[in-house]
């Protein structure tokens, strides 16, 4: 920001004059040797010092101050201080009515004069010259005080009197002080406070109240935040009282710049309205060499960008936001025509750096109100304008000028940020979404924003987005080379010119120390990325590398070659790790140049033979690499010749591309593998000349397992796509053969372009192991006094390598074999797999409930004793509430048994285990694993030869694992189907055998009910049953089971066995038994065993099964008929009616009829009608009959009719005429046949009809109980 005026970027705040806090001047004496001790500091001193450190720490001069409390710009100033003139008149024109301001172009003194736009020193002004308004300090006169002589004095008049004169005398001069600064101020419209210093015994003073009146009134002082009184005070209430000052003069302030603003508008309006047309900019010029005014589109710019800043002033962001807009417009329309603004002119360049710095207020507007797209896109808009502007004026993307001005537009906007970041502005984060699980819903994907985010995972454009400064930093750095490109190309073409001809800012470019400001900027950028890099990477972003590469190549070009090559090793370490290889090939090479000029000879070497691996990432580069070397090598000589120089690339680019393949990927102990080791030269650059001698290859450890040394043919055939073919034979491997040597062997060690060695050979261990590809191998170079020696791994490929396993079948012709697997570079020796008959014999599928056998049968059919150990994993099911378990021996799990032991198999031995599953609950599938290891007993014992580390334990052991899933369907034994009746009963005990809830406070009317469970029991499995027993674990008033004396037989499929319970419930009326139901009031158990293939009987096994949970039905108002069933013919026989009540609130007025005809086969004694006592709820009455049969067969028994009278009005309400036997018809119900389902349905009556009734009719009514009469 330093390119352009301060006053024309900082943000603007309204601006308070302070005077009368001057620090008071130190006494002029000599130092005495002895000097007494110094008096107290004056209070007010003290004071006056504090009030200048609060009043200028409020608010600083910056660029970025965005804040929205009230505070001002201070500046202290002398008491005497004198304002600038506001309009004075022309020197040539005294007589003129018309004065202008001394800054205005019509003034001819004016810097401005006659068409410029704004100056730095207008905006200086209203910062520094005027103010908003004007606060004085001043001490008020307060008279010594002087002690009476006695406290019982009383007060001299006199002395009171005189007091009162000075005070006076004194507040008079006070007041024309006051008046003549209130004069000054009122001229300017600014605000005027005067704050009087007082002593705190003065505020208690009963007079001070009138010395203020006459004070404000002298002086002429406004009524409102005019006068202020402060004595001194501690430090918190000096600053509250710095804060209520400046609460209570912002309104004044505000109204000031508002005047201001209004003025401004007016003297535009008018402008507007009688200025010239936007033609009479391009009327030719009416005399030459005259001075031209400036035009109607300059006064807008000026009236616009001076709204800005008095709007600024205020704090009111909008309107100065739009007004900067308005005079940025005008001002690029005022560029786009020659003859308003001719290029390279003084008012050219003002207004350029005019438009600069509107569009730095745009921006930080926009930032202030995180704005952050709208700022980037206002300053790529300024960019791409005045770029289009330039070449039009000549200073095209050829000129120093043009990068010059671009570097300078993105170093302001990256400061600008730096600033905004430091005050708590947010830079957006544009990092891609997290990709979406698999688990997500695929419905999502219709939804726009699930869009928008794929497409931000694609990146994002770095120009289209606000990024961190580091990124404007970065841009800057790179215009600033593009100038010093453009200057050093310039330097060129101005050599044979003469002085007259050079073009301007010539002179002054050649003043810049490009290189200074190029590596200032790279450094920022540096740092401000690895700040803004994630905080969870542990390496530096590709970005912020390459940025050190920039710096790196800045300290190279200014010289600072030791600078250089630190960051290059740093730098070199991630590019080499990462493989980029197209970013190595010229960092290397201008490394190579800085050790060239250090002198460093062991890291020329070392970098050129790294540059020869990259060389073909660039050949036109690359042609004289090997050469180079080879010449250092002659012409130098190493700082110790006894020891090698080892230039490690096992993480830089080979120079050859090798390849390993091993002709299997298996093999057994003691058997040999053959392989091939194939190193071929690049094709893009030569190598033959490099002096090779020695080529060793490492399998593992520190000792080559063999060695190639150099020997010069002659007649060797050169040429690309050459093939050499070296055979080694069998090749010892130094950790299996700790006797054995290295293989050495000879060959021409020089390679052309595209030419290839391959070296064959067999290996072979002696006990398992993973033969991994070749660890390394080390090619040595000698020459002179150099001994370099570069080992590389040959599994590590060039980057323009494309892996193409193959085996060299023949050399003439050459021809090759591909190689159709993945693991060609590494063979896995394992011992030999042994030989297990294993089977698995069972009987599906398996019965629920049953413990199934699995009978797990071994035969070793090996020659070696092996020991077998199995494991049994039972899976978990899918099946609700399944609880399944498997056994062996005494050992039981849910889930898995390990290390079951089959003990040690000799050859031919068979072993066989029977492992049960038990299924519970449901049926379906159960999936079973069984693992079978083995383990050969020799290797037990320590192996002869060490096994590596690295080995995996699955191969160095001699062991053996195979696993078989065993899936097996589980199926019902036995299917059970439950039919509840309830019946009602006569019984007169309640409690005996109560299977309901057991609640001791049972209601007196309470009844009993007889449940008859009818349970049938069916075979439904492929396997037939043996029955043990059936077992129902519950008291009950009767059941089938009872009666059975004979063995259950045995069940086949199919078969149904039916076993009928009659149980007794004691009902409470208050319960709701559909929501609460009896829980299941007994169970069956079964005790079976399956009936094998071979008629043998299979495990006991039981199987449960529980009854269901009973809701009998509730009850309302019934009859119970209970006859016996059969008679004898002239025999009496009782009938008994009951009566039962079973509602809960409702009482029952019940009439009872007894109807006979005379077709009935019976003789009745008892009562014919008749009325019943009121039966409560819960109550019940019994009537009873004598009957006499006279005929034989089934006799219907008489007509029974009750009926529950209902009287619609009692006593006298009573209509005249209604009989009393209105009512509802209660249901009789014969007792002996009747039952009801869990839904309550009518009442079913089996009695047994006339075996001649033909009546139709007949089988419409009811059935109508009958008894059958014996003779």
């Amino acid at each position: 920001m330093n390119s352009y005026p301060p006053e024309l970027l900082v943000q603007l705040a309204p601006v308070m004059f302070v005077a009368g806090l001057e620090p008071a001047a130190a006494p002029k004496s000599p130092a005495a040797p002895h000097s007494p001790a110094p008096k107290t500091q004056d209070p007010f001193v003290t004071l006056s010092t504090r009030l200048r450190d609060a009043l200028v720490s409020q608010r600083k001069v910056a660029v970025w101050q965005h804040e929205k409390s009230k505070t001002f710009q201070v500046v202290l100033v002398d008491k005497e201080v004198r304002f600038p003139p506001r309009k004075i008149y022309p020197p040539d024109e005294q007589q003129s009515h018309v004065a202008h301001s001394p800054l205005s172009p019509l003034t001819p003194t004016s810097p401005l004069y006659p068409d410029g736009l704004i100056a730095p020193i207008w905006i200086r002004k209203h910062t520094t010259l005027v103010p908003s308004v004007f606060v004085l300090f001043m001490r008020l006169y307060e008279h010594p005080a002087q002690t009476p002589k006695s406290p019982l004095d009383p007060p001299d008049a006199d002395r009171e009197r005189e007091r009162e004169q000075e005070e006076r005398h004194r507040d008079t001069e006070l007041s024309a002080e006051i008046a003549q600064r209130k004069k000054s101020t009122s001229e300017r419209g600014i605000k005027l406070t005067v704050v009087l210093m007082a002593s705190r015994k003065m505020l208690d003073d009963p007079s001070l109240d009138s010395r203020l009146t006459y004070i404000r009134r002298q002086s002429g002082l406004d009524s409102r935040a005019s006068l202020f009184v402060l004595s001194p005070v501690t430090a918190a209430e000096l600053n509250e009282f710095v804060q209520s000052l400046q609460q209570a003069l912002w309104d004044p302030a505000i109204e000031y710049y508002t005047s201001h603003s209004k003025r401004v508008r007016r003297k535009r309006n008018r402008h507007t309205q009688s200025g010239t047309s936007f033609s009479s900019a391009l009327s030719p010029l009416g005399s030459a060499g005259a001075p031209r005014p400036l035009r109607s589109e300059g006064w807008t710019v000026r009236y616009e960008y001076k709204m800005a800043c008095f709007a600024e002033f205020r704090g009111e962001e909008e309107v100065a936001l739009k007004h900067y807009q308005d005079a940025y417009e005008m001002l690029v329309t005022m560029f786009g025509l020659a003859s308003m603004l001719p290029a390279r002119t003084k008012r050219w360049a003002e207004a350029k750096v005019l438009a600069d710095c509107i569009n730095v207020k745009i921006c930080k507007l926009y930032l202030y109100n995180e704005e952050h797209a709208l700022a980037l896109s206002q300053h790529n808009s300024h960019v791409r304008k005045f770029s289009d502007l330039s070449r039009s004026w000549g200073i095209g993307e050829d000129t120093f000028e043009f990068w010059s001005w671009m570097a300078r537009q993105y170093r302001i906007l990256a400061e600008l940020l730096e600033q905004g970041i430091r005050a708590n502005l947010k830079i957006p984060s544009h990092r891609p979404a997290p990709a979406l699980s698999a688990a997500t819903p695929t419905t999502s994907a219709g939804q726009p924003g699930v869009e928008m985010d794929a497409m931000r995972s694609l990146g994002v454009n770095p120009s289209h987005t606000l990024q961190h400064p580091g990124f404007y930093y970065y841009t800057a750095a790179r215009c600033t080379e593009r100038r010093r490109e453009r200057f050093l190309a310039s330097i060129v073409t101005m050599l044979p010119q003469e002085p007259r001809s050079v073009p301007p800012g010539y002179t002054n470019e050649k003043k810049v120390d490009h290189l200074t400001i190029i590596l200032e900027l790279y450094t920022k950028s540096y740092e401000l990325f690895k700040q803004y890099a994630p905080a969870n990477t542990q390496n530096q972003g590709r970005q912020t590398l390459y940025i050190a590469y920039r710096i790196a190549q800045t300290y190279y070009d200014s010289g600072k070659f030791d600078m250089a090559v630190r960051f290059f090793e740093r730098i070199a370490k991630t590019y080499r790790r990462e493989s980029w290889g197209s970013m190595m090939a010229p960092l290397l090479s201008t490394w190579y140049r800085c050790a060239q000029q250090l002198g460093d000879v062991e890291l020329s070497v070392r970098l050129l033979i790294e540059m020869i691996g990259h060389g073909e990432d660039h050949p036109e580069d690359s042609s004289e690499l090997a050469e180079d070397l080879l010449a250092v090598m002659q012409s130098t000589a190493p700082s110790s010749s006894d020891e090698a120089v080892v230039v490690d690339l096992s993480e830089s680019e080979p120079i050859f591309d090798s390849e390993v393949v091993f002709w299997k990927s298996e093999a057994t102990v003691e058997e040999e593998v053959a392989f091939q080791l194939t190193l071929t030269a690049p094709s893009g650059i030569s190598i033959a000349s490099l002096p090779f001698t020695a080529l060793s290859v490492f399998f593992s450890g520190d000792a080559p397992s063999f060695t190639i040394q150099h020997v010069t043919e002659p007649e060797a055939r050169e040429g690309r796509g050459h093939v050499r073919r070296v055979d080694l034979g069998h090749v010892p491997l130094p950790e299996y053969e700790m006797e054995a040597s290295g293989k050495e062997v000879t060959t021409h060690l020089r390679w052309h372009p595209g030419e290839a060695l391959v070296l064959t050979g067999n290996v072979k261990a002696p006990i398992p192991t993973v033969i991994k590809v070749i660890c390394r191998v080390v090619l040595a170079l000698k020459e002179g006094n150099w001994w370099i020696e570069i080992p590389f791994d040959p599994n590590i490929a060039r980057v323009s390598f494309v892996p193409n396993p193959r085996w060299l079948w023949s050399l003439d012709p050459v021809r090759y074999l591909p190689l159709q697997r993945l693991e060609y570079s590494f063979v896995t020796i394992r011992y030999q797999p042994h030989q297990l008959r294993i089977r698995l014999h069972h009987q599906e599928p398996a019965y629920l409930n049953e413990e199934y056998p699995i009978t797990i049968d071994i035969t070793n059919i090996d020659g070696r004793e092996l020991e077998v150990v199995i494991d049994a994993l039972l899976h978990p099911t899918e099946l609700d509430d399944a609880e399944d378990h498997i056994r062996f021996g005494e050992e039981e799990s849910s889930s898995l048994i390990k290390g079951i032991s089959f003990g040690i198999l000799a050859p031919s031995v068979n072993v066989f285990k029977t492992l049960y599953l038990t299924s519970t609950c449901a049926p379906g599938d159960r999936m079973l694993d069984i693992s079978i290891q083995s383990r050969s007993t020799a290797s037990l014992t320590e192996p002869k030869s060490p096994v590596s580390p690295a080995t995996d334990s699955s191969v160095s052991l001699d062991t053996s694992e195979e696993l078989h899933t065993l899936i097996v369907p589980t199926v019902e034994a036995i299917k059970v189907n439950h039919e509840v009746t309830y019946r009602r009963t006569l019984d007169e005990s309640q409690d005996i055998d109560s299977i309901s809830a057991p609640d001791a406070d049972f209601l007196t009317r309470a009844h009993g009910i007889h449940a008859v469970v009818a349970t049938t029991l069916e075979c439904v499995g492929p396997w037939g049953l043996s029955i043990e027993r059936v077992t129902l674990h519950r008291k009950t008033y009767d059941s089938s089971l009872k009666s059975m004396a004979d063995p259950l037989p045995e069940w086949l499929p199919g078969d149904e066995y039916r076993v009928i319970s009659r149980l007794h419930l004691t009902l409470d009326e208050d319960e709701n038994y559909e929501e609460n139901p009896v829980p299941e009031p007994a169970n069956y158990e079964v005790f079976w065993r399956r009936i094998l293939p071979n008629g043998e009987s299979g495990p006991a096994s039981v199987s449960r099964f529980p009854m269901p949970s009973l809701q009998p039905p509730g009850d309302g108002l019934v009859a119970l008929v209970d006859v016996p069933s059969t008679a004898r013919l002239h025999s009496p026989l009782p009938l008994r009616l009951t009566v039962r009540n079973g509602q809960v609130s409702r009482s029952a007025n019940i009439t009872v009829q007894l109807e006979p005809e005379p077709s009935d086969g019976f003789i009745v004694a008892g009562l014919r009608s008749g009325r019943l006592p009121i039966l409560l709820p819960g109550a019940e009455e019994t009537i009873l009959w004598q009957l006499i049969p006279l005929e034989c067969g089934f006799v219907k028994i008489p007509n029974i009719k009750v009926i529950d009278r209902r009287k619609a009005a009692a006593g006298r309400n009573a209509v005249p005429g209604e009989t009393d036997t209105e009512g509802e018809s209660v249901k009789v119900i014969d007792i002996r046949w009747e039952g009801r389902g869990t839904d309550g349905g009518e009442d079913q009556m089996y009695a047994r009809r006339s075996m001649d009734s033909t009546d139709s009719e007949s089988d419409r009514r009811p059935p109508v109980p009958t008894i059958l009469v014996l003779p």
